[in-house]
């Protein structure tokens, strides 16, 4: 009788666990649906669901890559959605690189590896600013409002 007792409050345990891990998971899936336009909260909702989900990377968590691109045909950089676009660009020496800024806050443009580079001071949206690369090489810029933007030019012959 006492075995029985302890097998039915065991299967009684077990099913209120399972209910309750689908009421979850239930739960994540609209909470990330209803908050999809905001990146950065989607991203951390999405990260918090079952193991196997793959986070989308946000913006700003983007990789500069190694490799030199082509050079751009035109050395324009977008400020979005607290990013840099593109995060990296490639241009030829003496090319005026012009950020504009598109999102509803203020951003900068400031370099940040000891080298002569851009100083922009905060850009209200729609406002834009430019810097002329002389020399080559790589040149690595940040938003100095917002830390984790980082974008890079690098500059050939």
């Amino acid at each position: 009788m006492k075995n029985q007792r302890l097998i039915i409050a065991a299967v009684v345990v077990v099913v209120l666990v399972i209910g309750a891990a689908i009421i979850l998971a239930k739960s994540n899936t609209s909470k990330t649906a209803s908050l999809s336009s905001s990146p950065s909260v989607a991203a951390s909702a999405s990260m918090s669901m079952a193991p196997t989900t793959t986070p989308t990377p946000s913006p700003t968590a983007a990789v500069i890559s190694e490799t030199p691109l082509p050079p751009s045909a035109t050395p324009n950089v977008t400020i979005q959605a607290y990013a840099f676009i593109p995060q990296q660009i490639t241009v030829k020496a003496g090319t005026k690189v012009t950020w504009t800024n598109t999102d509803t806050v203020g951003h900068t443009i400031t370099e940040t590896d000891g080298q002569p580079g851009p100083a922009s001071g905060t850009l209200s949206k729609g406002q834009s600013y430019s810097f002329t690369y002389t020399t080559a090489g790589t040149y690595q810029y940040h938003c100095s409002i917002h830390s984790e933007m980082t974008g890079a030019v690098i500059v050939t012959q």
